[in-house]
């Protein structure tokens, strides 16, 4: 058992060089794996290499806006709550933070 649920829908906030940017991440599970997307800046992006072990939550996605990157996520979940930080490839690692939007639904 991983322990600590991670499905549902997190707001997050990335404080980046150019400004603090806004994104929603989705977080589900599908045949037993865990799946998500993002949405920001006007675009929905799928998550790749998604992981959770423990309290511990990875996953790395493409943004065209406002620029073209891949971002690389590591962050630490706390109940409700996601801190952790972003990094684009030789960039420095952007600080993010996030809030647990709407609990996981049980079937």
């Amino acid at each position: 058992m991983s322990g600590t649920s991670v499905e549902g829908t997190w707001d997050l906030v990335i404080a980046t060089p150019i400004g603090r940017i806004k994104a929603v991440v989705e977080l589900r599970r599908e045949n037993g794996l865990l799946t998500g997307t993002a949405r920001g800046a006007g675009e929905e992006v799928p998550l790749s290499e998604l992981t959770h072990d423990g309290a511990r939550l990875s996953w790395k996605q493409a943004v065209t806006k406002p620029m073209r990157l891949n971002l690389a996520f590591d962050m630490t979940i706390h109940e409700n709550t996601l801190t952790g930080h972003s990094r684009a490839g030789r960039l420095p690692a952007s600080k993010v933070t996030g809030q647990r939007r709407d609990r996981p639904m049980t079937a």
